[in-house]
């Protein structure tokens, strides 16, 4: 598989004072190299994390987690490795998983490796479940082919990808554009590696989730924005039909060695488990 001395865990941090320091030493367990971007946090992020051995670097204001990553993908590069494998500083991702998702980029050279969120599904909100699938129809339209939780921010970006100059859109959009451009511009594909996730309250929930914080991912604003980005796009590439039929005759890609979800049928957005 890569070699875990030779990739970067990049975290994008917002006000994670909450979790940064656990999410921070589970990737040191696993990788050398950790790149944390603080995108100017208000609160303790950085102080909980100054002892670690890590990269740290900052945005004077914040600039959106599109920004961060830019970022994160500058410095690996320039250290020059071979990848990045992303991480939300929230806590809820599992750093376990990182050498699961380092053996499905070692089986698929070149692709983007997701860790996407299929076990235990049913925990998932509801009203992000509903986001996550409308988000998986929109951006397979703009590859060309199905994915299988293009909203997880549990990644592994080649270094060819990382490279990529001129990617559009910020914030989240960004997530899912450098997905497109990826397979425009290169001809690379995405396959996903099933992980469990944990989550926290909704964003205008006012129930508390012991450790965890309300996501930053506001559904209606950023599917909107995500959506009239990804439409753009598709339109712009011309033959609209064409291309929703291809999509449609390229299913997700499953890296799932243990056959976990051999003979489990992906709902037509290509991404919750039946």
């Amino acid at each position: 598989m890569p070699d875990a001395r030779r990739v970067a865990v990049l975290v994008p941090a917002l006000n994670e004072a909450l979790r940064i320091r656990g999410v921070v030493e589970a990737a040191l367990a696993h990788c050398p190299h950790v790149i944390v971007v603080d995108d100017g946090s208000d609160d303790d992020t950085v102080a909980r994390i100054e002892d670690l051995p890590v990269t740290l670097l900052r945005h004077p204001r914040r600039m959106g987690k599109g920004a961060a990553l830019r970022t994160g993908f500058a410095e690996a590069l320039r250290l020059g490795l071979d990848g990045v494998l992303s991480m939300d500083g929230d806590g809820q991702h599992d750093a376990a998983d990182i050498p699961r998702l380092l053996a499905a980029a070692d089986r698929n050279p070149g692709a983007i490796v997701i860790g996407a969120r299929l076990r235990k599904r049913a925990c998932q909100p509801g009203y992000r479940r509903l986001a996550n699938e409308f988000g998986d129809w929109g951006i397979a339209w703009g590859c060309g082919y199905r994915i299988a939780d293009s909203q997880s921010g549990q990644r592994y970006y080649p270094a060819a990808v990382c490279a990529l100059d001129a990617v559009p859109g910020e914030d989240f959009v960004f997530e899912a554009q450098i997905l497109i451009s990826a397979a425009r511009r290169l001809g690379s594909g995405v396959v996903s590696v099933p992980v469990e996730s944990r989550y926290g309250p909704g964003p205008h929930s006012a129930a508390t989730c012991p450790g965890f914080r309300p996501s930053h991912f506001r559904p209606l604003r950023d599917l909107y924005r995500i959506t009239s980005h990804v439409v753009a796009q598709v339109w712009r590439y011309g033959n609209v039909v064409e291309e929703y039929r291809r999509t449609r005759a390229h299913p997700p890609r499953i890296d799932d060695p243990d056959g976990e979800f051999n003979g489990v049928r992906l709902d037509p957005a290509g991404s919750s488990p039946r």
